[in-house]
């Protein structure tokens, strides 16, 4: 039975198609549109549906919109709360006056009451040869609940047999907050913290007031509070509140009340806004800690399982793993609003066609490697066709890290695209960490803030020699002290507060990728490389040869590694 799963109610837009337990793709639509996150999360973009993700996901598996047996849409229009979904969403340039908050949700609900309709009859002219003659969608369609989807989306691939799983988003139809027990085929909800309390909510306020993108850059945030103190963090405890059964409320607040006009966009950063977003962090790890000792104490599980937006928090994620009541945790890589495109499938897979008592009828997720892949011959022809100059590497690994060596900064374009937010060695900037001013040079290329870290990959069996309790990372979603012993090898990838994201990686998850880190460590004695997504200021990772030929170009890279061409500048 093919399911095809769809995110389109808020942001970042997502196709997956599952078949009898197993993930056949999965896709954000903004690496195939250019638009970062798919579309900004207001109500009147619902009706932009992923139609070029559900395209290269029916391509994958060689059928079109017809053979699909049941759609899966993450978001249930009726159960959404009577308290507006949308006053916290709508950006500066929206009109805001509270009287339009309910035309605004009708409007929102409408859209996606109608998306059968749409999916049908709206598929851009180009596609229409796999999306059209859908035959009866309005049959096929599921509604599955945001928060339901996002724990399906942690609990199923993940490598718990028993789990507890604890969703931590921006908003859903009325949970913000949702706590589930997961055993074998069975998810069940325990409770849920509702509208308007919402930690995600509140980290998006603060995003806004520093001067971010609300619902994009609050990764930004994360990164700047390593530079402050906790100096405001009382201000926070003051509007947080957290029971003893899980529930948490959250005062309304103007922060310019508290610290005065916000920073504006092109603002320089002062100490203040280093401080707000460090308090801020604190403030999050704290509650969030509160909630999930609460859930061990219900469960009594030894596992904990995490998805929403919020779970993106590697820092936070660091803190549950380190302070926590749980003996593992495991986060779902794609945790944002992309990854309940594959939950509501697998939601909706599993309760069709497994039982209870039955042996585990999904698989875990071993890697994120869902998206589109592309052949020599394919990349080849484009480049002929686009008079490239390019050669032929006869050993991709050696001669790759031999450029690594010398300093130099490649593009890294290999194999099926990630899913999810992060680049994992499939459509990656690659570069050495030797030298401290590594880092500079790669937030220059990518016209990042000087304050923004970059990442480390490191061979799996070495991780724990560089970095301190270092554990099997494969998704780069929590960070691990760097060893002092160490430090000064690997400057560029370790932050302002001592530690670094880390990806470890093993040769069954990417055999090349393992194999250019190990020629690497032959090289220079380092098993570790700075690894970033590959993409720009403002545009998604690239997807195509076309989109990584043309991010080559137009930014200083040095080589471009695709496939088995190298190109040179």
């Amino acid at each position: 039975m093919y399911i095809l799963g769809i995110n389109a109610a808020f942001h970042d837009t997502a196709a997956a198609l599952v078949k009898d337990g197993k993930i056949i793709a999965a896709a954000e639509e903004e690496r195939f549109t250019h638009i970062k996150h798919g579309k900004r999360p207001v109500p009147f973009s619902t009706w932009e549906l992923p139609f070029h993700a559900i395209d290269y996901c029916l391509k994958t598996a060689g059928i079109t919109l017809q053979d699909v047996d049941r759609i899966a849409y993450s978001f249930d229009p009726e159960s959404v709360s009577e308290a507006s979904v949308y006053e916290s969403q709508l950006d500066d340039d929206v009109l805001t006056a509270p009287d339009v908050y309910q035309g605004w949700d009708t409007l929102f609900l409408n859209y996606i009451r109608k998306a059968p309709e749409q999916l049908r009859d709206g598929y851009p002219h180009h596609l229409q040869k796999r999306l059209a003659d859908a035959g009866d969608i309005t049959g096929k369609w599921v509604y599955v609940n945001h928060h339901n989807a996002h724990a399906a989306s942690a609990f199923f691939p993940s490598p718990f047999q028993e789990a507890a799983v604890l969703t931590l988003d921006g908003r859903g139809e009325k949970a913000t907050t949702g706590y589930f027990i997961g055993k074998g085929n069975s998810l069940v909800q325990i409770d849920s913290v509702d509208m308007p309390h919402s930690l995600g909510m509140l980290y998006e306020k603060i995003t806004t007031y520093l001067g971010f993108l609300h619902s994009s850059d609050e990764y930004k945030v994360m990164a700047l509070a390593s530079y402050g103190q906790p100096v405001y963090l009382e201000d926070f405890r003051s509007v947080i509140h957290v029971g003893d059964d899980g529930q948490y409320t959250i005062d309304d607040f103007d922060p310019v009340q508290w610290w005065g006009t916000g920073r504006k966009k092109d603002d320089p950063f002062e100490q203040l806004h280093h401080d707000i977003a460090h308090s801020l962090q604190k403030a999050l790890e704290e509650t969030v800690l509160k909630l999930t000792y609460w859930l061990h104490e219900q469960t009594g599980a030894e596992n904990l399982c995490l998805a929403g937006g919020v779970a993106l928090n590697c820092v936070m994620n660091a803190v549950i793993r380190d302070q926590g009541p749980f003996k593992n945790v495991w986060v779902q890589p794609a945790a944002g609003d992309s990854g309940t495109a594959l939950g509501a499938a697998q939601w909706l897979d599993v309760l069709l066609n497994s039982t209870e008592d039955q042996a585990r009828y999904t698989a875990p997720m071993e890697h994120v490697f869902w998206g589109p892949e592309y052949t020599d011959q394919e990349i080849e022809k484009f480049m002929i066709w686009a008079k490239m100059p390019y050669k032929r590497l006869t050993n991709i690994a050696r001669e790759t890290a031999a450029i690594l060596a010398q300093d130099k900064i490649i593009a890294w374009h290999q194999g099926r695209m990630e899913f999810g937010p992060r680049s994992l060695g499939a459509r990656s900037i690659l570069a050495s960490p030797i030298h401290p001013e590594m880092q500079a040079r790669l937030n220059d290329i990518k016209d990042r803030e000087d304050f923004r870290p970059v990442a480390p990959v490191v061979l799996e069996d070495d991780a724990p020699e560089w970095f301190e309790d270092a554990g099997v990372s494969p998704f780069m979603l929590f960070v691990y002290p760097v060893k002092e012993d160490r430090a000064g090898r690997i400057p560029a990838v370790r932050h302002t507060d001592g530690t670094a994201r880390v990806q470890t990686v093993n040769r069954a998850q990417h055999p090349l990728y393992y194999d250019l880190i190990s020629e690497f460590k032959a090289l220079t004695g380092v098993p570790v490389l700075v690894n970033t997504s590959f993409n720009t200021r403002g545009e998604p990772i690239v997807c195509s040869p076309r989109d990584a030929i043309e991010c080559f170009w137009t930014s200083p890279f040095d080589a471009l590694i695709i496939n088995s061409f190298i190109l040179e500048k």
